[in-house]
């Protein structure tokens, strides 16, 4: 059904990265989502209306509310979608990441008030309304709930897209709070233990609570700056060192504004004795393959490097041994060695990850001594860089 209506509906669907088809599966899903809230809504509030069922009625403007996550979602990829202007020349894509935020608190909200009304039924337990046609509707409004949980998660993950994944969750958890309540139905009359129910509910409540916090957290991540994925980095070094001349790269930084609104900076190697223009040509060549294919606007720095001789190759060798030796997370570039009369000034960056806990003297102390013991002529100027991927 999910990949009927992706077909049906919108075009180019593989090009998940494009802004416009961003678009369409966001929308897709708002509107799917609304139209099903809307009729389960109708469907609940005409039976509980019609057979006088003030349970099935509740559960019919409850319905009704969740369509809300849905119109923020179709909120979010509409503001998200539009293009950069003089105030915000990064674009506006980060409105997805806050609609998902919006959607979580939402969840959050869901459960601290069901976990209020389960304690009072706790504190004073009522009869429990249990009848088959109560039973049926809330079978059939698990199997719609769960099918659109699918559904969102889908395309959630195909677009990568917290919104959609944190609106497959609040579907998700109205198929484990409706599910609860009809066993805890049951259980109510076949046992007359009526508290069952106020007990099933914190329980439901406890489970809501927990997942709208994790929502929560990871909806904040992008927006706070996480660092990106290491098979996305892997990728983006691995095909930068496959076009012709380049010997490598460092200190890559990407910067996120929003899905499908990525910049990049990065420092790319290449021979010393590589012609400028050459060099300069491979890069825009570089910079004009990301932002066709990538989505992605990247700026190189040019950085050449001159052919290592035997004795700056031993040192690279022994300086990068000797930082893994003081942590696994530390690497080493740009080595270089100034000859002197009495000593030899070794140059190189030492790139550290984020959050880490020995300080720079800690680090810069270490590795002097090390390269000292090892040739006491040589005089290390080190400088120490944090890593943004």
């Amino acid at each position: 059904m999910t990949e009927l209506l992706i077909k049906l509906f919108i075009k180019n669907s593989k090009d998940t990265k494009d802004v416009k088809v961003r678009l369409a599966y966001g929308n897709l899903a708002g509107i799917v989502g609304i139209l099903c809230n809307v009729l389960l809504f109708v469907g609940k509030y005409l039976i509980g209306t019609i057979f006088g069922s003030i349970a099935i009625a509740a559960d019919a403007i409850n319905n009704l509310s969740d369509a809300s996550s849905n119109i923020v979602s179709l909120i979010g990829f509409k503001l998200g979608s539009k293009k950069a202007d003089e105030e915000h020349p990064f674009g506006h894509a980060r409105y997805e990441y806050l609609a998902g935020l919006v959607v979580c608190v939402i969840i959050v909200a869901i459960g601290l008030s069901l976990a209020k009304e389960s304690i009072l039924k706790v504190i004073h337990p009522s009869e429990v309304d249990c009848n088959v046609l109560m039973i049926v509707v809330m079978l059939i409004s698990i199997a719609v709930k769960l099918w659109m949980s699918i559904f969102n998660k889908k395309i959630g993950t195909r677009i990568e897209s917290d919104t959609l994944i944190a609106t497959a969750a609040d579907s998700r958890n109205d198929v484990i709070s409706t599910s609860a309540v009809v066993v805890a139905t049951i259980l109510c009359k076949v046992t007359g233990w009526n508290i069952i129910d106020g007990i099933a509910g914190i329980g439901v409540a406890v489970f809501i609570l927990y997942s709208g916090i994790g929502l929560i957290k990871e909806t904040l991540s992008p927006l706070l700056g996480k660092v990106p994925a290491a098979e996305f980095v892997n990728h983006i070094t691995e095909k930068i060192q496959s076009y012709p001349r380049v010997i490598g790269v460092h200190d890559l930084m990407i910067h996120d504004y929003g899905p499908g609104n990525l910049f990049a900076t990065v420092h790319v190697e290449f021979p010393a004795e590589t012609p400028v223009i050459e060099a300069h040509e491979i890069m825009d060549e570089i910079e004009r393959d990301f932002q066709k294919q990538e989505h992605m606007i990247l700026t190189i720095h040019y950085d050449p490097i001159v052919e290592e001789s035997e004795e700056v190759a031993k040192i690279r060798a022994f300086v990068s041994q000797a930082a893994k030796e003081f942590d696994e997370r530390l690497s080493i570039h740009e080595v270089r060695l100034v000859p002197g009369k009495e000593s030899s000034n070794v140059i190189f960056d030492c790139v550290k990850p984020a959050g880490f806990k020995a300080s720079d003297s800690e680090i810069t102390s270490y590795l002097q001594k090390r390269v000292t013991e090892w040739n006491p002529r040589y005089r290390c100027v080190i400088k120490v860089e944090q890593s943004y991927v």
